[in-house]
């Protein structure tokens, strides 16, 4: 079904409101938010997420609030996996703790930006090409075989993008953040500080480092406006996200595990219901209920399996010195 403009126009308006007064508020007092601050806001969002789902439900029916169930958990699992990301870019860029809050911000309204393109291309190309369906899902496979040969203890250097490197060399850069302004001058000229670079290069690259979750969720659900829903919720609470991860990155060890099998499955299940609205009898349609029921116990299982490795590791023999873990970088700011 399709959603009227003025819904369009609601949610969107319903969403900058939220996000304006996120901004207001860290922009009034920029600092480290606190473990019990963060808490509340991620829980916030994580019940917005929840009551629009609900009421997609009970206004839209229950294959439209499914979708979006679907879409949205898949989403907000891979954007947990590009905190790894940030906080490469974090260290990378050395942001000072106190700006941390307002460079994560900005880069997630730049990133749902530039998601908005991505979806509204990607939604003309599924309505006009069927073909589209198929290279999607062979992506998506490929994408799942990739992940899982990595290796998740390997480290990963963040690498400036094209973007980023097109903004240091054209628009001339400070070394210091000063007061946490985009702007300043030196030597009489006006320039940018590194926390605009810095907002460029989480917006930048988590589209970059994300661009399967768009092929993924026009898996679950071709309907722009839930596509468009689900990532913005998905990415309005990853800012506190961020602050709130401790330990938890570096005990979720099978994470790229389960988002290979997640990823896999959504690329199989878009190839068979192409087959399927072409006539292939033996080529079943998943009904969004079964892939909610994977996606779901695909990540239950993930994080069950993960801290049980994580625990048995930790009773184990005291290991050779290493090098700062994930949550350690956060905390060192």
């Amino acid at each position: 079904m399709g959603f009227p403009t003025w819904v369009w126009i609601a949610t969107i308006g319903a969403l900058a409101a939220v996000v304006a007064v996120d901004f207001y508020l860290v922009a009034r007092n920029p600092r480290q938010p606190s473990l019990r601050e963060c808490t509340t806001w991620v829980v916030c969002y994580v019940v917005l997420a929840v009551v629009f789902g609900l009421g997609l439900l009970v206004l839209a029916g229950p294959g439209s609030g499914g979708e979006f169930f679907a879409g949205w958990i898949t989403e907000y699992s891979l954007s947990v996996d590009n905190l790894f990301v940030f906080v490469l870019i974090m260290s990378r860029f050395g942001v000072p703790r106190r700006f941390r809050q307002k460079v994560l911000l900005v880069g997630v309204v730049l990133a749902l930006l530039l998601r908005g393109v991505f979806i509204a291309v990607g939604a003309e190309a599924v309505r006009r090409f069927d073909w589209v369906f198929y290279l999607f899902g062979a992506f998506l496979v490929y994408t799942a075989w990739k992940l899982l040969r990595e290796d998740p203890a390997e480290e990963t250097e963040f690498t400036e993008n094209a973007v980023v490197r097109l903004v240091r060399r054209v628009v001339p850069t400070s070394t210091a953040y000063g007061r946490g302004t985009l702007f300043t001058r030196e030597a009489g000229r006006r320039v940018v500080t590194p926390m605009l670079v810095v907002m460029v290069a989480v917006g930048t690259t988590d589209v970059l480092f994300a661009v399967d979750s768009i092929p993924a969720i026009f898996g679950l659900t071709t309907e722009p406006y839930l596509v468009f829903t689900a990532n913005a919720f998905a990415l309005m609470g990853l800012r506190q996200l961020f602050f709130l991860i401790g330990g938890l990155l570096d005990r979720l060890v099978h994470l790229s595990r389960g988002l290979s099998v997640i990823l896999a499955f959504i690329g199989v299940k878009l190839v068979l219901e192409a087959l399927h609205e072409q006539g292939v009898g033996w080529a079943p349609a998943i009904p969004i209920w079964a892939s909610l029921a994977v996606i779901v116990g695909t990540l239950a299982i993930t994080a069950v399996t993960s801290l049980v490795r994580t625990a048995r590791d930790r009773r184990a023999p005291t290991a050779p010195a290493r090098d700062r873990t994930v949550s350690e970088e956060v905390e060192a700011g």
